[in-house]
């Protein structure tokens, strides 16, 4: 939805660039390109005239200012009303009851549901400071439950045991009891899904319901259903009291309609949004930063939090004050800014919220190329023994070559590697005057991020 939705609207912007007022005419060649785009993204038909019709009727007679064109005046329009279909503002999870807080997953199956219990458990131990027990009512895949607590652990939460022979009544039952013993603050509970709704499920997941009395009920659908999407919410809708969405694979789809749709047929707020596969890739949803970047206008924000979250500042600081005092930059620290811009989702996460313009420029580079060339860099260096990341100087042919065998490549990769870790270096002794830590200091609240790349 976003790339198709962004061209639309930036070549209208363009053809409306000479035009002073906002008419009739121009207002219907907009609505035209919005209604076809968001058709195409696969949003539900009734939204998408309730939708139109709010923007026409916000749009006809709307004054435009000087410093604006009728264009820019119009997206503005469409960016407020995106952003109220998906739901205004920011809706967090709600863990005010009696411990433990029992927070029930639900979902068809393939939706993600799984992960998404643990991405919430360590979005809930980072953010909230929680202690988070998970449990799978899963009887039906012997796999979801192993799969859950694989990926409880990497969350860092704790896992409760359960098996296929047991009903999931019982297993709430028991859950329940040993959270409440330990002291957990919050109980997550994966439910089972299926590969389409059936009476069994619902009638299930009803029973679980009325025992746990959940104080969050989180309806996990795929970003990519589109309208198959809409008739899950609806029949999940009408078994259980929702009270808010998890929408996942968000960045793995040019459409995306379940974004608009979902929230109105629920009614309820889409409270998190999956951004990558990795177990903290789990974001708070916002819907106006999210408009934005349906609209190619980047999410800079964002950004800096990705930034900030990922960065070791205190690394960082340490690498300013290395340099700043001579002492050099070596292959460890080469190593380090690496890893730095991992944590922070690679080249590819970074590039995914700037603004579209700035997105296009960047992008015409091959992205997958050079994420593969830093993972080839990555695996060069740790091929490499500790004494000579620290004095790099030793690496002569026959190093060079062990080197590459160690690490799958070629000696001319290796040689290559050197060369850029070179320049790096002379770039560094350029800042020994303090560059490096003025320039830390001129990023403010993202001081940190020079640490990357440098």
């Amino acid at each position: 939805m976003a790339s198709n939705l962004t061209e639309r609207l930036s070549r209208l912007v363009k053809t409306m660039r000479g035009q002073s007022r906002i008419t009739e005419t121009n207002v219907q060649d907009m609505l035209r390109e919005v209604r076809m785009a968001l058709l195409e993204a696969d949003v539900a038909l009734p939204v998408v005239r309730d939708f139109i019709a709010r923007v026409k009727d916000k749009a006809l007679g709307q004054e435009v200012v000087s410093s604006l064109t009728p264009g820019q005046v119009l997206v503005s329009i469409v960016q407020k009303e995106l952003a109220a279909t998906m739901g205004e503002g920011v809706s967090d999870i709600n863990l005010a009851a009696q411990p433990p807080a029992v927070i029930l997953m639900a979902g068809l199956q393939g939706a993600g549901k799984t992960t998404t219990t643990a991405k919430l458990a360590k979005h809930l131990i980072e953010t909230r400071k929680k202690k988070v027990l998970t449990v799978s009512a899963d009887v039906y895949r012997p796999a979801a439950i192993e799969q859950l607590k694989t990926v409880t652990g990497q969350a860092g939460a704790e896992w409760f045991p359960s098996s296929p022979d047991q009903k999931p009544y019982d297993i709430a039952v028991a859950a329940v009891d040993y959270a409440k013993r330990h002291y957990f603050d919050v109980l997550l509970v994966d439910t089972a899904g299926r590969l389409a709704i059936d009476e069994v499920l619902m009638a299930e997941i009803k029973a679980l319901h009325a025992f746990l009395k959940p104080v969050e009920t989180l309806f996990v659908v795929d970003a990519m259903q589109g309208q198959d999407a809409i008739n899950t919410a609806k029949a999940f809708k009408d078994a259980l009291p929702l009270t808010g969405v998890v929408l996942t694979k968000l960045d793995g789809d040019s459409r995306g309609g379940a974004a608009l749709s979902v929230r109105q047929i629920t009614g309820v707020p889409i409270k998190f949004a999956g951004i990558s596969e990795k177990i903290d890739g789990l974001e708070v949803f916002d819907a106006e930063r999210h408009a934005g970047r349906v609209l190619g206008m980047g999410d800079i924000a964002a950004l800096v939090e990705q930034v900030q979250k990922g960065v070791d500042i205190e690394a960082a600081q340490k690498l300013a004050d290395k340099v700043k005092s001579g002492a050099g930059f070596d292959l460890e620290d080469f190593l380090a800014q690496i890893s730095q811009m991992k944590k922070m989702g690679g080249l590819s996460g970074l590039l995914d919220k700037l603004p579209a313009e700035m997105a296009a420029k960047a992008g015409n580079a091959d992205m997958d190329k050079a994420e593969r060339d830093v993972r080839r860099m990555e695996g060069i260096i740790r091929s490499m023994t500790p004494l000579e990341r620290r004095k790099p100087e030793l690496i002569k042919a026959s190093r060079k070559r062990r080197i590459a065998v160690g690490s799958g490549v070629q000696v001319q990769e290796v040689n290559r590697l050197l060369n850029q870790y070179d320049q790096m270096r002379t770039m560094m002794k350029k800042m020994q005057g303090g560059g490096l830590f003025k320039m830390m200091k001129r990023m403010g609240g993202m001081k940190g991020m020079p640490g990357m790349g440098r």
